[in-house]
Order: structure tokens, then sequence, then C-alpha cells
């Protein structure tokens, strides 16, 4: 067992393109050895957000604070603590902060995409405004 304080894991700011005021906490995966899964932290400052992006994997999120809104599924929806998501492998997803203070969610992602050559997302839209209404 393998016991860590989120307090002492460092900040990395997020560099994929189109990532806007976004730092993530690798909790725990292949460093430690986590065979299967990798647990995330992000953090996205008011006005952040992810980039619209897919991959071949899916993800698992839970909403710790703040307020936002997710586009999966073709559409806008609002998220807030304790909400909980799943992500199939290669929806367009992004997450977006709407609100004053930091959006701050967890995310569980096969331990392999913290591997070295791992496949990387793929960014389709790197814009932070609200998604064009139909």
């Amino acid at each position: 067992m393998i016991l860590k304080n989120i307090t002492s894991i460092e900040k990395q700011t997020v560099t994929m393109q189109g990532a806007e005021k976004v730092q993530m906490q690798l909790l725990c995966g292949p460093a430690d050895g986590c065979p299967t899964f990798a647990m995330r932290k992000f953090i996205v400052a008011p006005g952040g957000c992810t980039p619209k992006h897919q991959h071949d994997y899916e993800h698992e999120v839970l909403i710790l604070s703040g307020e936002g809104v997710v586009f999966g599924n073709e559409k806008e929806q609002p998220i807030k603590p304790g909400d909980v998501l799943y992500v199939p492998a290669n929806e367009l997803h992004q997450f977006r902060n709407t609100a004053g203070i930091p959006l701050q969610f967890i995310c569980l992602v096969p331990a392999f995409v913290h591997q070295p050559g791992a496949p990387q997302p793929v960014a389709v839209n790197c814009a932070c405004d609200p998604a064009p209404t139909k």
C-alpha cells in the first residue's frame, strides 16, 4: 500500500493545445505501481477549460467543487459538486469553468495513459467559448 496526502502532490500545468487555466495532479498511477488505473485531480481556474477532445479510452469523473459545464453527447450540461460522469471512449468532450472559484474534479483513466509513449488525446476545438446553440 502507498499512502500520500494530496497537498504533497505537485500540480502540473496542462499543456495540451487548447487547455486554458488547467492544472492536474497525478494522485496515483504507474509510478506508484498502479497497473490498471490512474487517478487524477484537475483544477480549472475561473474562465478556464479543457479543449474539446477525444481519446480511445473511457474515463470516470467526480466533481468536487466549483461549477461549470461539460460538453458531451453533442450538448452542454451544467455540472456541480457531487455530480458523477461517465465519458465513453471516443466521445468528444470538454470541461469548462463558469463560476468564480476553481472547478475541481477527480478523473479516473487507464494507467497506460501515463506511460511513456502513450497515445495522446486529439483536440478538435480549442476554444473556451460556449458551444453555439442549435
